[in-house]
C-alpha cells in the first residue's frame, strides 16, 4: 500500500526501522484510552491480562482509538488465544500473548493469529476490514502482514527458546515483560524490573530479535525506564500506565498546590 492505514501503520514503522512509544491503559472506561490516543503517543495498548479492562471494554475502545489515527495493541491474558481472532476482527494492530513458555503456546498462538495457509484464523473481520480501507479479498492477502503477534518473553523457559520462536512463521516480535522476568531471574526472591539481570537478558533478546529483524517490545513502569530501554534496542515500549499516569498527576498537582 502507497500510504499505510491506521492499522497497517504499525508494521509498517517497524519495517522502516522506526520507535514505537505506547500508552498502557488497564482502566475499563473506554474514554479513558480515548483520551490518551489524542496525545503524541505512537500506539495504544490495552491490557486484559492484569488490568480490570475487559474483552467488550476493549472492543469499544479499539475504533476511538484507532479514530485518533492511532493502532491499537491488546494483551490477551495467559492461554486465551481463542480471543486473539476477535482482537484482530475488531481492528487492533497487534496482540501481545503473555507467558508464551514453549512453542506449543508459540504455534498456538501465531495459529490464531494468521489466515490460511500459515494459520487458522477464520473469516469474519468487521472493525479491521472497515479500518483497513481494503475490500475483503486485499484484506485477507495482506491481513497477515499487518497483524502483529507478539510474544512475551518473561521466564527462563521463554529465554531458552528464544531463537525457536523467533523462527516460527507468524511470530512478528517479542515483548520482554521484565517484572515477572526478575521474578524468574531471581528464583522467586524478589521484583525488581530494572535490576542488572534484567537488563542483561533484555540485551540478549535484542541481540537475538535484530538477527532475524524482528522487533523488541518492553513494558516500562517508568518515563526514564522507557527512555533506558529504547537505548538498549528496544523498539517499542509502553510508558507506565493509565492508573499510574493519574497518580503521578494528581501527586505533581498536590505538590505544587500545598507547596
Amino acid at each position: 500500500m502507497a500510504k499505510p492505514t491506521v492499522l497497517s501503520s504499525l508494521a509498517d514503522r517497524f519495517a522502516k526501522g522506526g520507535t514505537v512509544v505506547s500508552a498502557w491503559c488497564g482502566l475499563p472506561d473506554p474514554s479513558v484510552s480515548a483520551i490518551l490516543a489524542q496525545e503524541d503517543f505512537d500506539a495504544v495498548t490495552l491490557d486484559m491480562q492484569h488490568g480490570p479492562i475487559t474483552l467488550g471494554e476493549v472492543i469499544r475502545a479499539i475504533p476511538l482509538i484507532n479514530a485518533a489515527g492511532k493502532p491499537a495493541i491488546a494483551r490477551i491474558p495467559v492461554g486465551e488465544f481463542q480471543n486473539v481472532s476477535k482482537l484482530f476482527d475488531s481492528g487492533v494492530s497487534g496482540v501481545i500473548a503473555p507467558m508464551i513458555n514453549t512453542m506449543d503456546d508459540a504455534r498456538r498462538f501465531a495459529a490464531y493469529s494468521k489466515y490460511p495457509p500459515l494459520g487458522e484464523r477464520s473469516w469474519g473481520s468487521y472493525g479491521g476490514l472497515g479500518a483497513s480501507g481494503l475490500d475483503q479479498n486485499s484484506y485477507l492477502r495482506q491481513a497477515n502482514g499487518f497483524s502483529m503477534t507478539f510474544a512475551m518473553i518473561e521466564t527462563r523457559e521463554a529465554m531458552a527458546i528464544v531463537d525457536d520462536i523467533l523462527a516460527l512463521e507468524g511470530i512478528d516480535a517479542l515483548f520482554v515483560g521484565p517484572s515477572d522476568l526478575s521474578i524468574a531471574l531471581f528464583g522467586g526472591a524478589r521484583v525488581d524490573a530494572a535490576a542488572r539481570e534484567v537488563d542483561e537478558a533484555l540485551k540478549h533478546v535484542v541481540a537475538r530479535a535484530s538477527a532475524v529483524n524482528k522487533p523488541v517490545a518492553l513494558y516500562a513502569g517508568t518515563a526514564e525506564r522507557a527512555k533506558a530501554g529504547l537505548a538498549m534496542g528496544a523498539r517499542m515500549v509502553t510508558v507506565m500506565s493509565d492508573s499510574g499516569m493519574l497518580r503521578a498527576g494528581a501527586q505533581a498537582a498536590l505538590k505544587v498546590a500545598r507547596s
